[in-house]
């Protein structure tokens, strides 16, 4: 199997420096990062990928079977961190990709250091002592809308996921790459993704740890980062000033610095 292939894989940067490994969230792919790779490719070696289904990667190595779980995502990073021969890599993961990075880095500790979660959530359905920002209800409507019209759902939802409504812009460029994205593979995905429940796997998390959150973020609200905090000992939780669910298209200064603040700690 070729994964570099299969996952799109880039390699740039620094070669002596420690891997970043770079991990977009749902609906996106790694030029999500553009913005992020500069702030790092001098002190460091910075991997970026397409989960298969997602960007340039090889469609045909698609499952539905495999992604239906989390565990297919985090196993593409497996496989890639395998190919690549890494190890000690900090691995930054945007959205549900935060977890899927703790999900891998217990399937190979010895690959993976330290993890940055850029607005993470462990669970997006409310629960009892639980806040996750939607009811089941919601997400019912939500996947319904999606797998019902998805062109029309990405139209609709991405300026609200994005948020910044002053900024268009980027709203347009998350429903871009929303409709760049094979329909029935994003179903998979965001059906893996908004009903996954993450919390008893951040009890696992031994690495260091930056929690990345922003000021307001309708996806994932703030109660989520401060129980992702709370639930991973020794954590850092960082509160971006920053609206919307993508920060590093955003406030990429603000989302940059903080993560070399971290990568600088961890020397």
């Amino acid at each position: 199997m070729d994964v570099a292939r299969r996952n799109n894989v880039t390699v740039t940067g620094n070669p002596r420096g420690r891997t970043v490994v770079l991990a977009h969230g749902f609906g996106c792919d790694q030029n999500m990062w553009r913005l992020t790779v500069p702030a790092l490719a001098e002190d460091y070696r910075v991997v970026l990928f397409d989960y298969v289904g997602a960007g340039r990667s090889d469609a045909t190595a698609f499952s539905a079977a495999r992604y239906g779980s989390l565990s297919g995502y985090a196993q593409d990073v497996v496989e890639v961190c395998e190919a690549l021969d890494l190890h000690d890599a900090v691995f930054v993961g945007h959205s549900v990709s935060a977890m899927i990075g703790v999900l891998a880095a217990g399937m190979v500790p010895e690959r993976i250091g330290a993890l940055v979660m850029v607005a993470p959530s462990a669970r997006y359905i409310d629960d009892d002592g639980y806040r996750g920002g939607f009811s089941a209800d919601d997400i019912d409507e939500l996947l319904a809308s999606l797998e019902s019209n998805y062109l029309g759902w990405s139209a609709a939802m991405a300026p609200v996921i994005m948020g910044n409504a002053d900024r268009p812009d980027l709203g347009d460029e998350l429903k871009n790459s929303f409709c760049a994205t094979d329909p029935e593979m994003a179903r998979v995905f965001a059906r893996t993704t908004f009903l996954s429940d993450s919390r008893d796997d951040l009890k696992t998390v031994t690495v260091p740890t930056l929690v990345l959150e922003c000021t307001q973020d309708v996806i994932a609200p703030r109660e989520v980062g401060a129980f992702i905090h709370r639930t991973i000992p020794g954590s850092t939780l960082v509160t971006l000033d920053a609206y919307g669910h993508c920060p590093h298209l955003s406030a990429p200064d603000a989302t940059n610095d903080a993560i070399r603040t971290f990568l600088e700690s961890l020397r």
